[in-house]
């Protein structure tokens, strides 16, 4: 590393602890953020009449910068609807959501800290709901909205249909929707918690509704967003790119009328390779293309989030067993195996194979290249930002890239 610290000149400590790294060992496709002080490259998607003069003045920046940037491009033939790089000392701005389950809550605060200025707003995903309607602790969430105050964090309280097995429950958010007097109970005792631990807003994870349920989750959003008032309400809703309103996963998500309740909506853009599937990139970047395109036909951009996750998924191969892992354990045990990580070009996502008694297993998950491609999408299509799930998982290429890259409203 003494090679990539005098090239860049940083020292091996800054780059040891922007990329989580234990040792001096590399392996062969390891992908390091360097903290250096370079221009961070914006992607743009080409319009009539654009110049690099033009461009240059625009984001601040020089036709030498964007000429090195775009070899391949004539600059007195720019192609209309196709992309390029522009180095430039603007930031893109981006809303952040980090999600946490709070498991430990003296571990969390102890992290938070570390990249609390890369956050906007933390979901505590400590609640659930009741058969009889009515929200409840799942997992204590003591000190953290105070302590998120504290750090110029907005703190949000995030209710989602799950069990205390951790499986959702789709039936039972089905018959809390379907019920006026639940759903009134419901966003009572929501408001009730919010004004108790001083949250911001609510952050509602309802997941595999029964299509059935389809207008009434739009009507508790509707009625909740009334009792709210000026307190944020954010969504989160599966990912898809056609509406299929009777598909019992993603049927009851009516991203335009959802979007007309809430403040903002997340699309969780991640698991398209899921746990009990075959081995697949998390997030590949063909795929969030596509849920983008499809969810600005109904989403307005300025409300529209995109989920990137903070971890990966080993799989035994030759079978659909899974098992989850950090972005940085999945980095480290790349490392520890002596395995050489590859990346896919078409999905822009690593991936590496190593060897255990009890097979070969293949390894998918997120590094800073894939997560720069990613930041790259919501600044081309103009969106809000981003969500993290979830930040308990360390990844510090991505927040060491933030401080740089990244303008993060508050």
């Amino acid at each position: 590393m003494w090679k990539l610290s005098r090239q860049y000149e940083v020292t091996i400590d800054e780059i040891s602890a922007a990329n989580g790294l234990t040792s001096s060992l590399l392996m062969p496709g390891l992908a390091l953020y360097v903290p250096d002080r370079v221009l961070t490259n914006r992607l743009y998607r080409i319009q009539e009449g654009d110049q690099f003069w033009l461009l240059a003045r625009q984001f601040r920046t020089t036709v030498t910068a964007i000429r090195a940037a775009n070899p391949a491009l004539d600059p007195y033939r720019l192609p209309v609807g196709e992309t390029m790089i522009i180095p430039s000392p603007l930031l893109p701005e981006m809303v952040t959501v980090g999600f946490i389950v709070p498991y430990s809550i003296e571990q969390f605060l102890a992290s938070l800290e570390g990249f609390a200025e890369q956050l906007t707003y933390v979901a505590v995903a400590s609640y659930s709901v009741t058969e009889e309607g009515e929200a409840y602790v799942l997992l204590a969430d003591d000190m953290i909205p105070e302590r998120s105050r504290q750090l110029q964090v907005t703190p949000l309280l995030m209710i989602r249909n799950i069990m205390a097995d951790g499986t959702f429950n789709p039936e039972l958010i089905g018959v809390v929707l379907g019920s006026a007097s639940m759903r009134r109970r419901l966003i009572a005792s929501l408001l009730a918690f919010v004004t108790e631990k001083n949250y911001g807003g609510v952050s509602i994870d309802f997941e595999f509704i029964p299509p059935g349920q389809r207008n009434d989750f739009v009507i508790f959003l509707r009625e909740l967003k009334q009792a709210l008032g000026a307190l944020l309400l954010h969504v989160n809703v599966h990912s898809k790119t056609a509406d299929i309103p009777d598909n019992p996963i993603i049927g009851a998500y009516d991203y335009r009328a959802i979007s007309q309740e809430a403040d903002i909506v997340a699309v969780m853009t991640m698991d398209y390779g899921y746990p009990g599937g075959p081995p697949n990139p998390i997030a590949p970047i063909w795929w969030v293309d596509e849920v983008i395109r499809y969810a600005l036909t109904e989403i307005p951009a300025n409300k529209l989030q995109i989920a990137l996750p903070l971890y990966g998924y080993d799989w035994l191969e030759g079978t659909n067993e899974s098992s989850g892992l950090s972005a940085l354990g999945a980095q480290n045990l790349a490392l520890d195996r002596g395995a050489v990580i590859e990346f896919d070009m078409t999905a822009l996502s690593p991936h590496f194979a190593y060897w255990q008694e009890e097979g070969r297993h293949l390894v998918w998950f997120e590094d800073i290249r894939s997560y720069v491609s990613k930041y790259q999408l919501v600044d081309l299509y103009g969106l809000l930002g981003v969500t993290f799930w979830e930040v308990r998982l360390p990844f510090p290429q991505n927040w060491a890239y933030m401080k740089q890259h990244i303008m993060v409203l508050k």
